[in-house]
């Protein structure tokens, strides 16, 4: 098949959709198709266009993948106007790019969120007139009205004319959560859906990578360290972590350490400093490269998601698959996944005591980090590789393609 990937976020930037699709894209290569990504001029989360990047248009290859950039204006404001602005700004110039410079399509995948690239999607498979899949990774717009980004009005009731044409049109429709597809299938009963869960390369991510020189030259001499690595955005409620820090005085041996960037990175910090919280440490965004070492060298790794959004952050799975023991603060099917498997201890969002009792239990009992890491390892080796999981979507495409 010739296979094109829409995405607003690609590599060089390091996340969750950055992730998924460069091994999707890595592995429907390897296993004979062709593939051309159709993404943005790299610069999140920082809001910047990476340097080295800009203009209207950009053609590279990335690990023996053709990638077609296009112009975008960049923010990192967590508001709605910007942030709409950014997105439409992609939206706009991948429609007009890719009916020059994609090729001929036999299917073409569009990642969501942004909601509004289900426009360019839509328009470029018919062009191409190729069978249109589209991704969901998160509810839109209903994510956005939980986090206020959105509020119910004009534009809420446009965005869901937009979200039901999208799943309608779409030859496909794939969700990365049971929770996210069931959603789908319930509101919209004749779409035919498919599965594309998240996951983590677990060859990559290892307990083996841990490297006790980068843990000391990221958080010191702490000797208990748990790590929030990702996205310092407003869907994380990260203020749970230094309400957590706040009870935690007492305990100078544990630190909570902040690693990424996002749009409330500053606020943490000015949080963090009225607060006087010695005990958090902001390491900043790190290289794509060295997130095995990092995870492999933490004593516990915490994911954070904010009340009322049903999601599966791609930082679980990594963490999992580097053996590190996890403090959950969230809800939903995540909740039932990290408790069934033993892979960790889950709290409820915005649970600061209860975030607190969680870390101090485990910065207390190394003999049950050393238990929880394991499960973790071998629940994400067993059920979350994601080569498998691409293997599975591929075959899935080309089932659905030849039948």
């Amino acid at each position: 098949m010739n296979v094109g990937i829409l995405t607003q976020f690609y590599l060089p930037e390091a996340g969750a959709p950055q992730a998924r699709l460069s091994d999707l894209a890595a592995r429907l290569r390897d296993r004979g198709h062709s593939v051309t990504i159709l993404t943005a001029m790299p610069n999140y989360p920082a809001g910047r266009v990476f340097e080295g990047y800009g203009g209207i248009v950009r053609r590279e290859r990335i690990e023996e993948i053709d990638v077609v950039r296009t112009w975008i204006w960049p923010s990192r404001s967590p508001r709605f106007l910007p942030r709409t602005l950014s997105y439409l700004s992609f939206t706009s110039s991948s429609a007009a790019v890719g009916a020059f410079l994609f090729p001929r399509l036999d299917v073409l995948i569009t990642e969501s969120p942004p909601l509004s690239l289900g426009l360019s999607g839509l328009v470029l498979s018919r062009l191409r007139r190729a069978r249109w899949v589209f991704n969901v990774s998160d509810l839109w717009p209903e994510s956005a009205i939980v986090l206020g980004v959105l509020s119910e009005g004009r534009a809420a009731r446009l965005a869901y004319r937009l979200e039901a044409m999208c799943y309608r049109r779409a030859w496909r429709v794939s969700a990365q959560t049971r929770e996210i597809r069931a959603d789908i299938e319930r509101r919209f009963p004749d779409v035919r859906t498919l599965d594309f869960s998240g996951g983590a390369d677990t060859e990559l991510f290892n307990p083996a990578r841990r490297d006790d020189d980068l843990r000391r030259r990221l958080f010191g001499d702490a000797q208990v360290v748990a790590v929030y690595a990702g996205l310092h955005g407003i869907a994380q409620g990260l203020d749970v972590l230094l309400d957590a820090a706040e009870r935690l005085r007492h305990r100078p041996d544990l630190t909570i350490a902040f690693v990424g960037d996002g749009p409330v990175r500053h606020e943490l910090e000015a949080s963090r400093a009225r607060r006087g919280l010695e005990n958090v440490r902001f390491a900043g965004p790190q290289p794509r490269k060295v997130m095995p070492a990092l995870l492999a060298s933490s004593d516990i790794a915490i994911v954070s998601v904010r009340q009322g959004i049903q999601a599966f952050p791609s930082k679980l799975y990594e963490a999992m698959a580097s053996g590190t023991p996890i403090v959950l603060v969230a809800e939903g099917e995540v909740v039932d996944m990290v408790e069934s498997t033993g892979s960790g201890v889950t709290v409820a969002p915005g649970d600061g005591e209860g975030t607190a009792r969680a870390l101090e239990a485990l910065a207390d009992a190394p003999e049950e980090r050393a238990r929880l890491g394991a499960s973790a390892r071998r629940t994400a080796v067993e059920r979350y590789d994601r080569t498998a999981i691409c293997d599975r979507f591929i075959d899935a495409l080309e089932g659905a393609a030849s039948g």
